[in-house]
């Protein structure tokens, strides 16, 4: 319906608002339609966020406008209450992204708007928002240079301060006011006397709250070698046309992807584009950075999760007025408000990192998909150890493939050697770290060149048991065991950071606890009785806690030319030291019998990469991979380095198995504190599931199953799957069995959401 109101005796057409609230459930969401109010006549736009009155009880809740129309299907539409934005904070684009993600992902439109928006954006409790605006105070002359240094003359015996804030600014022009103060050593009276006199005068400017990086110095762009240069010109018709495209670098590590994004990067900047670089760890950034700016100065904004509240809002605001078009970040960068954009890379696209694991479920390769064929950009994913399903897009033609096949500069790829770690084990070694790593970590050492060491998983040992009756500790919160950590002598749960103190002895029998298998910590410990006085540094989730530690962590590494590193995942992919010529896997079985259908392909994958990042220069490198199972095909090939070669060889299993990329996988994912009204409803759903695929060709229903971790924070977790050659035959009846079974009574403290293609 359409209405009328009289003001001033004149018919007025009213405004009603299309709004998206926060406080409604997947199942519930939808634009309910708001008036909008005489007070607001032309203050509400599409893109607002306002607050309004929703449910019954009418409660305040916020909303962000999609449409502002002068139609509504209700006959008394409640009014919008405040406008909380002066402006539109979300574009035509970005809204109709929201609206995508909410269809794809499962999650509400505000959901997806809250991902998309920096956090310092939002309000808190009291109305107040979380980050204000930064304005510094600026000085300048009031008066003719000339006229400032005659002054400035005149005052040199009786007020040098004054005379020499005079004398800087006939040489700057203006500046800082905090900046002059500290460089003339001028107070507050000395400037409030230059102004009353008129010869200086103030003024506010909005400033920008900025991560602190190492600015690269200025170079020109660097130089590329044959393979490099054929790549870029198989891409360049790709940026500069006028459609959407999408292109594949497969380049062994060392290759020189980096030069060829530079070079592109540079391309879309001089036609007016922006250009968006991901990366799928915060540690790489800084390097990143000081890379990037050496080719593109202040024209840089960074956006993850390490940079304070007031940083991340303050770079938003950069990228959103134009002030800097080339965007570096993690996953949620993906989501920069670039005007134009020309490029996304998304580099080492194969990362799990780059998917959610909490609502939205997005994952970033997605949503840039999304982002080019709108924007009509071309979207670039590197890696050396391609995705499956990236790679078989190239392979059927979705994406273009280019190909890297070789080192940058010539060199050959680490030479590899296996260590089985059962004959370490007969042989009475008591250590992590086998007998011929030891033997290649001194050599090291001598020669005064640097090591990586890569076991993923944290803390000192895996689990404490009791070698006469089998006790071990568990988490009451989750079904696994506590990890032991040797720093804070604690056992730690790393699912939901319950913590105990461990006993002098098994607390069933009394028997001697053992402490088994290895972590950073353990290793780092034997790596000093191994090695005494030689400094081993540790990167890892424990020592990275603080905001720029990573950076700092590194350019120790790096400055200080540790001869060993021993960390996480954060340090198998994308670092450059050139001293680094050794590379030590301490445990490749680790994610390989997870049970995961993508287990191989993460296994292959981390220690390609890790070995990636010895011999990166003219001294050449190599690797040790030690395993338990030195047959398995993975860690052959992962030796070999062969991409290609685990790719045929995956392919065939996910082919017979009917896992990505031949399926798209829905997931339906039951949780609740109690376990058996979980299975319930899971059998429920199984049902209503066969019910409606029997009837739609294509789709398959598997499960119920539990999680491999079945219990976190008291929560059991279990999945129904439902697989389908395409995903949109799926989403539709997902959604239905969203909408019924968390409306359930029957079902009341029963949770049930859907992620597509989940990384578990």
């Amino acid at each position: 319906m359409s209405a009328e109101r009289s003001l001033g005796g004149t018919a007025v057409a009213e405004k009603f608002a299309k709004i998206a609230v926060s406080d409604v459930t997947y199942w519930l969401d939808k634009p309910y339609a708001y008036r909008i109010p005489d007070e607001f006549s032309g203050k509400v736009e599409a893109g607002m966020r306002v607050a309004v009155p929703f449910s019954k009880g009418n409660r305040r809740s916020e909303g962000v406008v999609l449409a502002v129309t002068d139609e509504c299907e209700w006959e008394r539409p409640k009014p919008i209450l405040e406008v909380l934005d002066s402006e539109p904070v979300m574009t035509p684009r970005q809204t109709a992204l929201a609206l995508w993600m909410r269809e794809r992902f499962f999650c509400t439109v505000y959901e997806a708007v809250r991902a998309m928006l920096p956090a310092g954006l939002w309000f808190t409790k009291t109305g107040k928002r979380k980050v204000t605006d930064s304005e510094s105070r600026f000085l300048r002359l009031a008066v003719p240079p000339e006229e400032a240094l005659a002054a400035a003359a005149a005052k040199r015996s009786r007020a040098p301060h004054q005379a020499a804030v005079l004398e800087l600014m006939s040489a700057v022009g203006e500046g800082m006011c905090s900046e002059i103060k500290l460089l003339t050593g001028a107070g507050a009276q000395t400037i409030k006397a230059l102004i009353e006199k008129g010869l200086i005068e103030d003024f506010y400017c909005e400033t920008f709250r900025r991560p602190e990086y190492r600015e690269g110095a200025k170079s020109p762009l660097p130089q590329l070698n044959a393979a490099q240069s054929g790549v870029l010109d198989g891409l360049k018709p790709l940026l500069d046309g006028d459609e959407a495209a999408c292109a594949l670098i497969l380049g062994v590590t060392g290759s020189g992807k980096t030069a060829v994004y530079i070079h592109l990067i540079r391309r879309a900047l001089e036609q007016g584009k922006s250009a968006m670089l991901l990366v799928p760890e915060i540690a790489l950034t800084p390097q990143l950075l000081q890379t990037m700016s050496s080719y593109f100065g202040e024209d840089i904004a960074v956006l993850h999760s390490g940079l304070t509240m007031a940083e991340r809002y303050d770079e938003w605001k950069r990228i959103r007025q134009g002030l800097a078009r080339l965007v570096l970040g993690t996953r949620s960068a993906v989501f920069a408000p670039c005007e134009n954009l020309g490029i996304v890379i998304i580099d080492e696209e194969q990362d799990e990192s780059y998917k959610s694991e909490s609502a939205p479920r997005y994952h970033a390769r997605d949503v840039a998909l999304y982002r080019c064929a709108e924007e009509k950009a071309l979207l670039l994913l590197g890696s050396a150890t391609p995705s499956m399903e990236s790679r078989y897009a190239a392979e059927t033609g979705r994406y273009k493939l280019f190909c890297l096949t070789e080192r940058y500069n010539r060199k050959a790829l680490p030479s590899v050697s296996i260590v089985d770690m059962k004959q370490e084990l007969r042989a009475g070694n008591p250590y992590g770290v086998s007998s011929f790593l030891r033997g290649e970590l001194q050599r090291n050492i001598e020669l005064g060149q640097q090591s990586i060491l890569f076991i993923n998983r944290r803390g000192a040992s895996k689990i404490v048991t009791c070698g006469a009756c089998g006790f071990s500790y568990t988490c009451p919160n989750c079904s696994v065991s506590l990890t032991w950590h040797s720093v804070g002598s604690r056992l730690v749960c790393h699912w939901c950071g319950y913590t105990r103190r461990v006993d002098a002895c098994c607390p069933d029998c009394g028997g001697e606890l053992k402490y088994i298998g290895e972590g950073t910590q353990k290793i780092e410990s034997e790596l000093g009785e191994l090695f005494p006085n030689v400094p081993v540094l540790r990167m890892d989730t424990d020592t990275v806690t603080e905001a720029g530690s990573h950076e700092a962590l590194l350019e120790r590494f790096r400055r200080e030319k540790i001869p060993i590193m021993i960390g996480t995942k954060m340090v198998t992919k994308g670092l450059n030291f050139a001293n680094v010529t050794l590379v030590g896997v301490i445990s490749a079985d680790q994610s390989l019998y997870s049970g995961d259908f993508r287990a191989a392909e993460r296994t292959f994958s981390l220690i390609t990469q890790v070995i990636g990042r010895s011999g990166r220069s003219l001294l050449g490198g190599r690797a040790v991979i030690q395993t338990f199972t030195p047959e398995n095909p993975v860690i052959k090939l992962a030796a070999k380095q062969d991409y290609n070669a685990f790719y045929r060889h995956e392919l065939e299993i996910r082919r017979i198995q009917q896992c990505p990329p031949f399926t798209a996988l829905t997931v339906l994912t039951v949780t609740g504190a109690n376990e058996a009204l979980v299975l319930r409803c899971c059998n429920e759903i199984k049902r209503a599931l066969d019910a409606e695929t029997s009837r739609t060709e294509g789709l398959r229903v598997l499960g119920p199953a539990p999680y491999p971790v079945v219990k976190v924070k008291n929560s059991y977790r279990y999945r129904i799957t439902v697989a389908g050659a395409r995903e949109r035959l799926a989403r539709p009846l997902c959604a239905q069995i969203l909408q019924y079974f968390n409306n359930n009574k029957e079902f009341r403290g029963v949770s049930v959401y859907a992620d597509l293609n989940p990384n578990e």
